[in-house]
């Protein structure tokens, strides 16, 4: 890496994005822009923003997109040292569509054919804190053998991880099957980030105390709840902080600045409320933006949505 010395090593996928400049649906949008997104690069962005050195470790293709996601998570402050460009394959492209989801285009990407021994060069016995996330161990099988390979290296060094649950079903064969390995790999990670809706689909757990219940011996244990609040579980420590209400114009996104503030918080000593306070207040910069990270103004729309529209992605 370079001689920043990055705090955080997030590693993952991250792929070009297409979104509406106003928060209006896909089919009838006039001006779009083009930006660049995934979860731990996401993270990593919001990170530097918020003063703590990260780098960002990936693949992308050789073509002008690949070039393009370098070159702003560079332009953040990213440190994109570590990353690859794949000559065989293409960079990974999503497109918004506000209030309706999000269309992916990553098939045989450049990110998805990373495996076990792009792992094996990175210094993760050096880095203090490595973050990923459950969409890079969904994109395919050698991305799963990549995830698995990183929590092994980690754990032979003695050092942490957050781990992002992040269950996208579109990405994986059937509930039960990620349900195993997401479980898997969250019981494994020393803070583990996943929204109570995503732990009810995947393991029944309706509730943050029967999150808590299904993973006990996870060191600590954030459970976001939308709107209403997010719980951090730590040894026999139970805090729950609310959020201030924010406006949404997007949610997508809104996940990877909450874990982002959160950590911030965590490796500035702060206590757990805190930091649940911090990943609230990132996580609003996401909401009231179409893009996944973005700093300064925004623009919100009459079809704007506050509340329950949080639910959604985050």
């Amino acid at each position: 890496m370079t001689s920043g010395n990055p705090l955080v090593l997030a590693v993952g996928e991250t792929m070009a994005l297409v979104t509406p400049a106003l928060a209006e649906p896909l089919e009838s949008a006039v001006d779009f822009r083009l930006d660049v997104a995934g979860s731990e690069s996401n993270a990593a962005s919001h990170l530097v923003t918020l003063g703590v050195p990260a780098a960002w470790a990936g693949a992308v293709g050789a073509d002008p997109l690949g070039r393009r996601v370098l070159a702003t998570l560079a332009a953040r402050g990213v440190d994109t040292s570590l990353a690859v460009t794949d000559t065989a394959a293409r960079t990974g492209l999503f497109v918004k569509d506000p209030g309706s989801g999000v269309h992916y285009y990553r098939d045989d990407s450049a990110a998805s054919r990373l495996g076990a021994p792009f792992a094996d060069r990175l210094p993760l016995e050096t880095v203090p804190w490595l973050h990923v996330t459950g969409i890079t161990a969904a994109i395919s099988a050698s991305s799963l053998g990549l995830v698995e390979r990183l929590f092994e290296r980690r754990r032979a060094a003695g050092l942490p991880v957050s781990f992002d649950v992040n269950y996208r079903a579109s990405l994986w064969p059937g509930r039960a099957d990620a349900a195993v390995r997401l479980g898997m790999l969250a019981a494994r990670a020393d803070l583990v980030f996943l929204g109570r809706d995503e732990a009810e689909a995947l393991w029944g757990a309706a509730t943050a105390e029967a999150v808590r219940a299904r993973f006990p011996g996870v060191p600590t244990l954030v459970v976001k709840d939308a709107e209403h609040a997010a719980y951090a579980f730590a040894g026999g420590r139970h805090v729950v902080v609310t959020p201030e209400p924010v406006e949404v114009v997007e949610p997508v996104g809104a996940g990877d600045a909450f874990a982002a503030g959160y950590l911030a918080a965590v490796l500035a000593g702060r206590d757990l409320a805190d930091a649940l306070a911090g990943g609230h207040r990132r996580a609003a910069v996401a909401l009231r933006t179409t893009g996944d990270y973005e700093e300064g103004t925004w623009t919100r729309t009459p079809g704007s949505t506050s509340g329950s529209a949080a639910r959604e992605r985050w």
